[in-house]
């Protein structure tokens, strides 16, 4: 499970270092290996490769005659990209998907479990403040999934 954030810098050649705390777990669930592609949110989402593959069974499988389900397939696997951990644990952001998601020199990379998700810092802050102060007035019922949490 990746959980926690962390504030992190881009090199020089937009390589980004994953904190040691996960280079073991990512060693050991993936041998290195992972998949990058863009999120909806202007922010880059990082799988090891095995949650990757499932997650993109599960979308080639959507009719493909559903407008909805066809921008979610160019998105996620029309961007999706391999990368792997290099000896230093570092992960190359291709400049494509960087340029996406306005990613310059400070990054942050937040856990969600299964994944990372990898933000520019400052829009990071921006979003945070106003999910934060949302409240979630404008989202109406919560999904029946989230009724029973209790936090």
């Amino acid at each position: 499970m990746f959980r926690g954030v962390n504030d992190l810098s881009l090199d020089s050649k937009g390589r980004l270092a994953i904190p040691t705390r996960y280079r073991e777990e990512i060693a050991r669930n993936c041998n290195g290996q992972m998949v990058m592609t863009v999120d909806r949110d202007h922010c880059l989402l990082l799988y090891p490769l095995p949650d990757w593959e499932e997650i993109e069974r599960k979308l080639v499988k959507l009719p493909s005659l559903n407008k909805q389900a066809r921008r979610l397939q160019r998105l996620l696997i029309g961007h999706a990209t391999e990368c792997d951990l290099d000896g230093a644990g570092r992960i190359l952001l291709p400049p494509p998907l960087r340029e996406f998601a306005g990613l310059n020199k400070d990054v942050m990379l937040i856990g969600q479990g299964n994944k990372f998700e990898i933000w520019d810092a400052q829009a990071w802050n921006v979003r945070r403040a106003e999910w934060l102060a949302e409240g979630g007035a404008d989202e109406g019922k919560p999904p029946s999934e989230l009724e029973s949490l209790s936090l």
